[in-house]
């Protein structure tokens, strides 16, 4: 099932009571910056989901498209 890349919003929470205010797949604990260290290490969508049987396809797909809204929104600075 393909994810529009505004719709990771039915997909993704941020609640101060849940982990801390930081970005979740709703009704998880997975927070959003697992799945996209997961994908940086090699892993596949496929691989993360079987990892964390809470989540779906849907879920990796709304991680990447969340990460991509706050890259275009975000002026990024070099690193030193």
């Amino acid at each position: 099932m393909a994810i529009k890349m505004n719709d990771w919003q039915e997909s993704i929470s941020i609640n101060p009571k849940v982990c801390h205010g930081k970005p979740c797949i709703k009704g998880t604990r997975i927070m959003v910056s697992v799945i996209l260290d997961n994908l940086a290490e090699g892993l596949t969508p496929e691989e993360i989901v079987a990892e964390y049987p809470p989540l779906i396809l849907k879920n990796v797909r709304a991680a990447i498209s969340y990460a991509a809204a706050l890259a275009r929104e975000e002026e990024l600075l070099p690193l030193k």
